[in-house]
């Protein structure tokens, strides 16, 4: 799909094969164990087992690889994803560079499975200092970070790192492909969830890694075969029809995201707003800015009467989807204060969500 269209025009038809009279207009999920093989033998280039082949699992990463600039592989969860990066790249003595403010399963998969592999890790604030990347194999970053939403110059820390010899992912998940394209600013690797803003509707989860590599893309895809990490095909059908609404879901989050900022910063009750677009990096390197907002209330109890009270906001712990939904990182275990709130904004109209939380807000003020 030529870069000449619009996002909507992308997201739509991105990796849709050719229209074929009598043909849907996106194929339904091909659901296969087995194929049928060629009594002589196997045939290369033909699909033979669900593992390793998969057609609707194909047409997938071929939407995703063009919005990302690079071959894609989906794998069953954003968590599988990055972890078919780590154990690829890395090898028993090898160090590894990730975000201390970062997601937090990331940091403790580092601290419990590549550890005790041999392999060393140095933490690292979002928005540095970043220390000499040096004896470095690989550097995960994640921008905007989760949940705190700092950012990183993507290019800057790319140009430093392969300097040194070190590699460069990018953990694009918040941003997704439409909003930022790491591949073009330097990065070896994008990796993201596609449970969240990608796919967008809450119902499923899924992962990808995409990048212009072969010999990372082969080492990643060898290790989601003999792992067995694939997403199931109704999980990838339900990616790529969700895929045609990204754009139209974005910029109404978007939207969302910068009028709840400005009503958190005039609220009393709210202290700590941060959002993306507050930032000149942001302008630079994102093109829409996602509609994440963090902020925090005096406690964990001034949380849960802003949930209580409010009739649009969901308590749940993930972001991206079409409802407004609320999270208080700090009882996952982030080095947040207690009543840190990373909220999402949905597809809602915005002057409805702006009302339910000024009503949410005045509430929670009273306890």
């Amino acid at each position: 799909m030529s870069s000449q269209y619009g996002d909507s025009t992308r997201s739509l038809h991105a990796g849709m094969p050719e229209p074929v009279p009598g043909a849907p207009m996106l194929p339904g999920p091909v659901f296969a164990a087995p194929y049928h093989l060629d009594p002589a033998g196997y045939t290369p280039g033909t699909d033979g087992y669900g593992r390793g082949d998969n057609p609707t699992r194909r047409l997938l990463e071929a939407a995703i690889g063009e919005l990302e600039g690079g071959d894609c592989l989906a794998f069953a969860s954003g968590q599988a994803a990055i972890t078919a990066l780590l154990l690829s790249v890395l090898r028993a003595g090898d160090t590894v560079m990730i975000p201390s403010d970062g997601y937090y399963n990331v940091r403790s998969f580092a601290a419990s499975t590549l550890a005790r592999l041999g392999i060393s890790t140095v933490e690292v604030p979002t928005a540095g200092p970043y220390p000499s990347f040096e004896g470095v194999r690989l550097v995960l970053l994640e921008t905007p970070a989760n949940p705190g939403l700092d950012l990183v110059d993507i290019a800057a820390v790319a140009r430093a790192a392969h300097a040194a010899g070190a590699l460069v992912a990018v953990d694009n998940t918040t941003a997704t492909p439409l909003s930022q394209r790491p591949l073009e600013l330097g990065a070896d690797v994008s990796v993201a969830s596609g449970t969240k803003a990608l796919a967008g509707h809450s119902d499923m989860l899924l992962g990808y890694a995409a990048t212009n590599d072969a010999e990372l893309l082969d080492g990643m895809r060898q290790w989601r075969t003999l792992g067995g990490a694939v997403p199931s095909p109704f999980e990838c059908w339900l990616a790529r029809r969700s895929m045609g609404t990204l754009a139209l879901r974005l910029r109404q989050q978007s939207a969302s995201g910068a009028a709840v900022a400005k009503l958190l910063r005039e609220h009393p009750l709210a202290d700590a707003v941060r959002w993306a677009g507050d930032s000149e990096l942001a302008a630079r390197q994102m093109r829409i800015i996602p509609g994440l907002v963090s902020f925090e209330l005096p406690s964990a109890e001034h949380v849960a009467a802003f949930l209580r009270a409010s009739a649009l906001v969901a308590a749940a712990t993930s972001f991206g989807g079409l409802h407004s939904s609320a999270d208080r990182r700090h009882q996952w275990g982030d080095s947040v204060a207690p009543g840190f709130v990373r909220f999402s904004c949905g597809v809602e109209d915005t002057e409805d969500l702006l009302a339910d939380l000024t009503q949410a807000l005045d509430a929670a003020a009273k306890i």
